[in-house]
């Protein structure tokens, strides 16, 4: 029984690490893109999902046809946030930056509770069976859902920076903007494609976490339970994220485990990863797949 416990943990881990490593993605692309971290990331995830929560209860859609919407509007919420409030701050210092993406939060937070309430909506049956199994194991049927889309946004990310000319200039406006644009890059365009990637691969895993747990203002968590993720990995690593993601999600549930069968303190499944990030922090300060920086005086 115990280790029935242990494979299902470990199998949920591994399905929930590649959500994290999808929403770390998007953290290290605008932090390539432009050297700032965004910390309204979690209420990506949450507009996302009440947008999607909206399209299937108020207007009715089918749920393929729903999510589609919402990437299309996440997409073009991306692009509209970029230009109106963060394109007259280039040039300035990216304390200034990192400052106002807090302010989007709290915006974000507080308009989401006024328009949809401070309560958790549950999303519309969507599957005909909410667990299916595998290898002798029950699985959330959207978590297998997730897992398909986790994978084939992987391997977009994959294409897109290797093969396509935006990915490449997107490459080249993250090594050095000045080069960049002097090659005939525009470094405002690829900042707001940065943002609208961002935004609406997020949406993804808010829409995933909402059928699952609801729709409420606990979704914005999820930016900052990913962050360690993210240090893991390398704060400028896509493989690092995908990869410190997967860990992040696996360790979650050992602690789980451990917590269940051991220790009895209740808490480890939260603040696990954060202790996993003081030691990433200590031991190896840029992650995993992360570039120091050598700084000469």
């Amino acid at each position: 029984m115990e280790l029935g416990f242990l494979l299902q943990l470990l199998l949920n881990g591994l399905i929930v690490g590649a959500l994290y490593g999808v929403v770390a993605m998007s953290f290290v692309l605008i932090y390539k893109a432009s050297q700032v971290v965004n910390f309204a990331q979690g209420e990506f995830l949450l507009v996302g999902a009440w947008v999607c929560w909206w399209l299937l209860t108020a207007w009715q859609l089918p749920f393929w046809l729903g999510f589609l919407v919402t990437l299309a509007f996440m997409t073009l919420f991306g692009v509209i946030l970029q230009v109106v409030v963060l394109r007259p701050l280039i040039g300035e210092p990216v304390i200034s930056v990192i400052m106002v993406t807090i302010g989007l939060s709290i915006f974000f937070q507080a308009l989401m509770k006024w328009m949809f309430g401070v309560f958790a909506q549950p999303f519309p049956p969507i599957f005909a069976a909410e667990r299916v199994r595998v290898l002798g194991l029950e699985v959330q049927s959207v978590y297998l859902l997730s897992l398909a889309i986790s994978a084939a946004i992987m391997i977009g990310f994959w294409w897109f920076f290797t093969y396509s000319k935006h990915g490449l200039a997107m490459r080249a406006t993250a090594f050095d903007q000045q080069v960049a644009a002097s090659l005939g890059v525009s470094v405002p365009r690829v900042f707001a494609m940065s943002w609208a990637i961002s935004a609406m691969v997020s949406a993804v895993a808010g829409v995933v976490v909402g059928v699952v747990n609801g729709v409420s203002s606990a979704l914005s968590f999820y930016g900052i339970k990913v962050f360690p993720a993210v240090i893991l990995g390398g704060l400028d690593s896509i493989v690092g994220a995908v990869l410190g993601g997967l860990i992040v999600g696996v360790l979650e549930n050992l602690a789980q485990w451990l917590d269940a069968e051991v220790l009895n303190w209740g808490n480890m499944y939260q603040i696990a990863p954060f202790y996993a990030l003081i030691l990433i922090l200590l031991i190896k300060p840029y992650g995993l797949f992360g570039t120091e920086a050598i700084e000469r005086v």
